[in-house]
């Protein structure tokens, strides 16, 4: 009778072992998966962003960065502006990789620009470079600087002197330089800078714009690289990416130099409207 209960505590024991190894194996079983439901949590999180961050970019609005003065006085060195998608329609640069894949021809859901808008475009001699520049010449017009004065289909543009532009951190150009305002149209008025008297852009030769194609001049006349010259020239449609909307940042320091990134934030220029 003695061995068969200790026979029965035994095979107790071993039951109840076996149990708690069993319940051991569920919890830690139930942690992985928890723990796998996790990872995988933050991986959807960062993938759906990344599908939106990518719609965004490609349907509405997309950032870009001012690295040249050849907007002057209007956008500066350091600006940060939204490029609407929405304002011309879209083509193949409206996407990812639209140097690389050929999506589609043309452009669809198109608009037209209208003379004096602000856009980005891809460069028709290296189609992986973005500029940004003023629209002068629609299709169809003709366009000619003579002695520093825009003609538009032989019409003159008026030009008045509007002050000096100064730039506090300006270090390669002089500290002022003469601004003038133009009316491009009777509701389109831009100010511009005349920064060599009688420089090369200041004479130029007549430029026909062909269809479906328009013409670019930067607002710092005298230094930018535009239609004007032939490594620009005449940018067709299909190459528009979106119209400059608003400054939403402004600083003219790099990020690597931490403590300068700080104090030059120009806060006056957030949220500017470009015009």
């Amino acid at each position: 009778m003695k061995k068969y209960l200790q026979f029965l505590e035994e095979l107790k024991n071993l039951l109840f072992n076996k149990l708690r190894k069993d319940s051991s194996k569920k919890t830690s079983k139930k942690k992985e998966k928890k723990q796998e439901k996790k990872e995988m949590g933050w991986f959807e999180t960062l993938v759906y962003a990344a599908i939106l961050a990518i719609i965004f970019r490609s349907f509405l609005y997309e950032p870009f960065h001012i690295p040249s003065g050849s907007m002057k006085p209007n956008l500066l060195i350091g600006d940060y502006v939204f490029v609407s998608k929405l304002s011309y329609g879209y083509s193949k640069y409206s996407f990812p990789f639209g140097d690389k894949f050929n999506y589609f021809e043309g452009r669809i859901f198109e608009d037209e620009p209208k003379r004096g808008d602000i856009i980005v475009f891809r460069l028709p001699s290296d189609d992986s470079i973005n500029y940004i520049k003023r629209v002068i010449g629609l299709p169809g017009d003709k366009i000619q600087v003579r002695s520093g004065i825009l003609y538009i289909n032989d019409q003159k543009i008026a030009k008045e002197f509007d002050g000096f532009f100064f730039e506090d951190n300006n270090k390669d150009e002089p500290y002022e330089i003469m601004q003038y305002s133009e009316k491009l149209a009777d509701d389109k008025k831009i100010l511009v800078l005349d920064q060599v008297a009688g420089a090369m852009q200041d004479d130029t030769k007549v430029y026909e714009v062909p269809e479906d194609h328009y013409f670019f001049m930067g607002d710092n006349r005298d230094n930018s690289r535009d239609s004007r010259f032939g490594d620009v020239g005449f940018i067709p449609k299909q190459n528009l990416v979106g119209k400059a909307k608003i400054i939403f940042f402004s600083n003219p320091s790099p990020i690597w130099q931490p403590i300068d990134w700080l104090i030059s934030i120009r806060f006056s220029r957030i949220f500017k409207i470009t015009d």
